[in-house]
């Protein structure tokens, strides 16, 4: 266990933050393409073409959530998903925790837990997003393959 802990360095704890960060929004999206009803659901009356909306979710976050996976682009990247989050937040789940919907009182309370927990969990995820805005990628990265090849073209330049 020792040794496999002394060979996870900085550049594979940076990949397994962008796995693991981007697992979320490729997953979610794939939901929203594949499976949607219950997102359908969640969103408020008043957005119309609800499953059109799914779509471009689903696709905006399963498109950004690949440039996190992939080390590429991590500032647009977080830009992109930071204001869905920020959107999403603002636009469904404060009003979900403001507001109780019409449902019976044995459910109520599962509706107050959902709406809090997505709440924090995208204060959280926008927090990361901030913090995407000034990170350099690792070695396993688009971004470090791309940097090679930059600074292999100026050296034969020189």
């Amino acid at each position: 266990m020792k040794s496999l802990i002394s060979q996870f360095g900085k550049d594979e704890a940076e990949l397994a933050f962008r796995i693991l960060f981007c697992l979320i929004f490729i997953g979610l999206g794939g939901e929203h393409l594949v499976s949607d009803e219950l997102i359908q659901n969640l969103m408020p009356s008043w957005i119309p073409a609800k499953r059109v909306v799914s779509i471009l979710c689903g696709s905006w976050l399963m498109f950004w959530g690949m440039f996190i996976l992939l080390g590429y682009q991590l500032r647009v990247a977080a830009i992109a998903l930071g204001s869905f989050v920020i959107l999403v937040t603002l636009l469904v789940h404060v009003p979900g925790v403001l507001m109780e919907p019409a449902l019976p009182a044995d459910y109520t309370w599962m509706w107050t837990v959902l709406q809090r927990s997505n709440l924090v969990k995208n204060l959280c995820l926008l927090g990361v997003c901030f913090l995407l805005l000034y990170h350099e990628p690792g070695k396993y990265s688009v971004h470090s393959l791309l940097s090679k090849d930059t600074s292999k073209a100026d050296s034969k330049e020189s």
